[in-house]
């Protein structure tokens, strides 16, 4: 890399090839155990064969595999910097008057730029296998799941209008989302923005189309007044195919750059778009969540082997590498409840993670 010294780069290559070792064992682990799990849910209620079940496994893990980096993160540092010491490496740049600050920096930094290249890239690409394995099992277990059709709640709107949408069921028919027994309410907007009820449509079939939605068998009835049947009616629609199915998903199953669409169209729509606005904050936060793992992986390996209690030092840096995930998780569901802002949720774990590095660093290196 430019601007750095053959030192840097020795180190900064020794954290690559520690997290290309963590990353392989964590996602073999997330393969065999994802494996399984689609053989139990899956496998037993359809007919489905093990190349079929490795290709769902393979749609699924990488989802699976983003939510776990920061413990790939902290796992690759930590096999770095004990493997720097054990092999007496750090004892020579100690010896030569080299502070670890100065190839701890470049790695966290590194660690930065791929949280950065993860959210913007990789994330929306995971997303993606993830609404193509949901079709995909969905697909294999269409017997299973047409025995209870769940309902569907759908809502949207402009500065004008509010469309509130119920069906009985749905379905894709040629990549575009389908809906059956379906009730249309059209609200239209008066001056205080409150909503006043115009019209309800009842038809047997909608299609969502580029910006409408196609009814099909179609009775229209309007307040006082007598209800016409029609053959067929266009109505405008404020979402597209992508946006409708995402209202079926979870945030998490949204790829970043979808989301702030997302939360526009949600709240035009008048829901509450928290759950959105949580996982925007998150993805914004993981570049500084990896930053901070990098740091914490390096303050719980520096010390040197001749003084002993390396291994309980590592393990103890697992350990809070686990705590820190886990608090991630629980910060996200106080979040959720509305206990705590969201802003809090989402940037409190990687601030405190990143704070206790550094204060152990400072321990460590200038007691």
């Amino acid at each position: 890399m430019i601007g750095l010294g053959r030192l840097e780069r020795y180190v900064l290559a020794r954290n690559f090839v520690g997290l290309g070792a963590a990353l392989t064992v964590m996602t073999s682990v997330i393969l065999l155990v994802q494996f399984v799990d689609l053989s139990r849910s899956v496998g037993v209620r359809a007919d489905v064969s093990v190349s079929q079940l490795f290709q769902l496994t393979l749609l699924k893990a990488p989802a699976l595999v983003l939510l776990l980096l920061p413990l790939v993160f902290l796992a690759g540092g930590m096999i770095a910097y004990v493997g720097l010491n054990r092999r007496s490496e750090l004892v020579a740049m100690r010896a030569a008057g080299i502070s670890a600050w100065r190839f701890i920096l470049p790695s966290a930094i590194a660690a930065f730029l791929v949280g950065a290249i993860t959210v913007t890239v990789f994330n929306p690409l995971a997303a993606t296998l993830s609404a193509r394995f949901e079709t995909q099992r969905a697909a294999l277990m269409e017997t299973y799941l047409s025995d209870g059709p769940k309902e569907v709640w759908l809502r949207q709107g402009d500065d004008r209008n509010l469309i509130v949408i119920h069906a009985k069921s749905r379905d894709t028919f040629q990549g575009r989302v389908r809906l059956h027994g379906v009730s249309l309410f059209v609200y239209q907007k008066d001056a205080r923005g409150l909503p006043q009820f115009k019209r309800r449509l009842e038809a047997a079939e909608a299609r969502l189309e580029p910006g409408f939605w196609r009814l099909t068998d179609v009775r229209e009835a309007t307040a006082g007044e007598s209800s016409v049947r029609s053959d067929s009616l266009s109505i405008r629609s404020s979402i597209d195919a992508e946006s409708a199915m995402e209202r079926f998903s979870s945030p998490d199953a949204i790829a970043f750059w979808r989301l702030p669409t997302a939360i526009r169209q949600t709240e035009q729509a008048g829901f509450s778009a928290s759950g959105y606005r949580l996982r925007l904050e998150q993805l914004m936060a993981t570049p500084l969540l990896f930053a901070a793992m990098s740091i914490l992986a390096a303050a719980f390996s520096l010390r040197l082997v001749r003084l002993g209690g390396l291994a309980g030092l590592a393990g103890a840096g697992v350990a809070i590498g686990f705590v820190f995930f886990f608090f991630n998780q629980f910060s996200g569901a106080l979040a959720g409840a509305d206990i705590i802002p969201l802003f809090v949720a989402a940037w409190a774990p990687p601030v405190v993670a990143l704070l206790s590095g550094l204060t152990l660093l400072c321990y460590t290196e200038d007691g």
